[in-house]
């Protein structure tokens, strides 16, 4: 089976994408302290997306907007309530046997916070030999020769194998942590705000690392950042994501350039301050996003637009090409 693009979002390459989300919904259970009654909390809402081969695929938005959930669900680690997700043409959910422990090695994730994403009373060695065994992948020589080739890779030595968690830096463990995911030799990689716990000096460093990375090794990333500038200096096309749905997509310089969707304005105004936005009427979001239990309906973005009209609050929008081909927004009046 042969993966297609999702209709309106198209990939920058002339191959097939590696990775296609199709309209992807995972709701989570919730109580709104009502005499107990039980509503549903709208994390993801029929997202489409699509990744091409060697492609990084920037993940925006603000907290809460349904980001790590679709990431784990890509993954495969979340069970998702409707859609799918393909793998090289392949669907996750359906896979078994061999073909799931294929798909498990050839994906991987890279955590957010280092410190916990290691046992604190195991040593580095072991935490990286466990992944390898667990798939059974060669003797206890191959592993340790393919763990010092991983460490290699990312720039320690052998010597990190005896140490404790504690007895490394941020920067050091975040390092390992990458070691960790390339040991099974994955070709995607799902990078959750993989320097949101990193100083600036050590963000830079693990930033460049993934480009070099990136590029030797062939792999394809979806970056989560809340961070703008690690986007703008790491991605080729960024997705933005607002309370449960996709709002826009564009290639990297198109979308900072020429945002098309007023949240995407308003977001890069407020995290930007020498973006073009920033000296205009889109200085600063307002009001508090809504809850992802009780989504406006409509555009969700309505209630803190701006530009809304009457048709915003109970039409919701469909896809519209902006300047060039690969740039596609969610809204009725998209544009400055």
């Amino acid at each position: 089976m042969t993966a297609s693009a999702p209709v309106g979002l198209p990939v920058p390459s002339p191959r097939a994408p590696l990775v296609v989300v199709e309209d992807l919904v995972k709701h989570y259970p919730a109580k709104d302290g009502t005499w107990g009654r039980k509503k549903r909390v709208h994390s993801v809402d029929g997202v489409s997306l699509a990744i091409g081969p060697g492609e990084v695929l920037g993940l925006v938005g603000e907290s809460g907007c349904g980001k790590s959930t679709l990431a784990r669900a890509v993954l495969g680690l979340t069970a998702v309530d409707s859609g799918r997700v393909l793998f090289d043409g392949t669907d996750i959910a359906q896979a078994r046997g061999r073909d799931r422990k294929a798909l498990r090695q050839s994906m991987q994730l890279v955590f957010q916070d280092p410190l916990s994403a290691f046992d604190p009373r195991m040593r580095l060695g072991t935490s990286l030999e466990t992944p390898l065994a667990q798939h059974r992948l060669g003797s206890r020589e191959e592993r340790r020769e393919r763990i010092a080739e991983a460490l290699g890779q990312v720039g320690l030595d052998e010597t990190y194998l005896d140490r404790l968690p504690q007895e490394c830096s941020g920067g050091q463990l975040q390092r390992a942590v990458v070691a960790r995911a390339l040991l099974l030799r994955p070709r995607f990689l799902v990078c959750d705000e993989p320097t949101s716990a990193l100083d600036a000096s050590n963000r830079a460093h693990i930033l460049n690392l993934l480009v070099d990375l990136k590029d030797r090794l062939g792999l394809t990333l979806l970056m989560i950042s809340h961070d703008l500038r690690v986007v703008r200096h790491l991605c080729d096309r960024v997705a933005v994501m607002y309370l449960g749905k996709v709002v826009e997509v564009a290639p990297r310089q198109e979308l900072f350039e020429s945002p098309a969707h007023p949240y995407t304005r308003a977001l890069l105004a407020s995290s930007l301050p020498e973006s073009p936005e920033a000296q205009g009427t889109f200085s600063t979001l307002q009001g508090e996003p809504p809850s992802p239990v009780s989504p406006p309906s409509g555009c969700r973005f309505h209630t803190r637009c701006p530009k809304a009209q009457q048709r915003c609050g109970g039409e919701a929008p469909g896809w519209n090409r902006a300047k060039v081909e690969q740039h596609q927004v969610s809204c009725h009046f998209p544009g400055p």
